[in-house]
C-alpha cells in the first residue's frame, strides 16, 4: 500500500460521490429524494469495500482500475458518449422525481435494487478472477488469456455485469425515462468491445483461439 495510491483512490471516490449527488439532488430540488440516496448507498458502499480489499490484497489491480487514460482514440469516443449518457440519465431522474412525471411502485424499485446488487457481485467476481483487468484497453506485460470461471461461460463477463448494473440504475432511481437513456450503454459497450477485441487479437497470444 502506498500513500499516493490511497490518496488517488480516496480522492476519486469522494469526487465521484459528490458529482453524482449533485447531478441527482440539484435537479430533484431537494435532498429528500430517497431513490437517490438508495443508489448512492448501493453504488458507493460496495465500491468502498472493494477498494479497501484491492488496496490490501492487490494494489496493482487497484492502480489499473484507477487509470482512465485511454491511448486508443476510439475509446475516447466511448468515454465521451458514456459521460453524456450518465449526465442525462441522472439529471432526468432528479427531474422525474421533482415533477412526478412517472412514479414507479416501490416493489419495482426494490426488485431493481436486488438485480443491481447481484450484478455488483458478478463484477466483484470478475475482479477476483482477472488480475489483468485494466480500466483501459491495453495488452499488459506477461498477460495471459483467462478462460476459466466466468470467462469460461461468457467472453466479457465484466461488460455483461456493467450492462445490468447501469441499465438497472434508472429503475433504482424510480425513473423509467432514465432507464431508456441508459439503454444507450448497450451500443456504446458494443463499440468498446469491438475495438478491445481487435487490440487483444493483435497483441495477446491465444486470444483468437479463445474466441473460437
Amino acid at each position: 500500500m502506498t500513500t499516493k495510491l490511497f490518496l488517488q483512490a480516496i480522492t476519486k471516490f469522494f469526487l465521484g460521490l459528490v458529482l453524482i449527488a449533485l447531478l441527482l439532488f440539484v435537479p430533484a430540488g431537494t435532498i429528500h429524494y430517497w431513490n437517490g440516496w438508495l443508489l448512492i448507498a448501493i453504488l458507493f458502499i460496495p465500491m468502498f469495500i472493494a477498494g479497501i480489499i484491492m488496496m490490501i490484497v492487490n494494489p496493482e489491480l487497484l492502480k489499473k482500475r484507477l487509470n482512465a487514460d485511454e491511448t486508443e482514440p476510439e475509446q475516447k469516443t466511448v468515454i465521451a458518449l458514456s459521460g453524456i449518457m450518465f449526465l442525462a440519465a441522472f439529471i432526468v431522474a432528479g427531474l422525474n422525481f421533482r415533477f412526478k412525471w412517472i412514479v414507479m411502485p416501490n416493489w419495482s424499485v426494490i426488485l431493481s435494487t436486488v438485480i443491481f446488487l447481484l450484478a455488483y457481485l458478478m463484477y466483484a467476481e470478475v475482479l477476483r478472477e482477472n488480475a489483468y483487468l485494466s480500466r483501459t484497453i491495453e495488452v499488459q506485460n506477461n498477460q495471459v488469456v483467462i478462460d476459466t470461471g466466468l470467462y469460461g461461460v461468457v467472453r466479457h463477463p465484466m461488460y455483461t455485469a456493467t450492462v445490468v448494473l447501469f441499465t438497472s440504475m434508472g429503475l433504482v432511481l424510480g425513473s423509467p425515462l432514465s432507464f431508456l437513456i441508459l439503454l444507450c450503454y448497450i451500443p456504446i459497450i458494443v463499440k468498446r468491445i469491438r475495438n478491445e477485441e481487435t487490440v487483444l487479437e493483435k497483441g495477446l497470444k491465444g486470444y483468437k483461439e479463445y474466441k473460437t
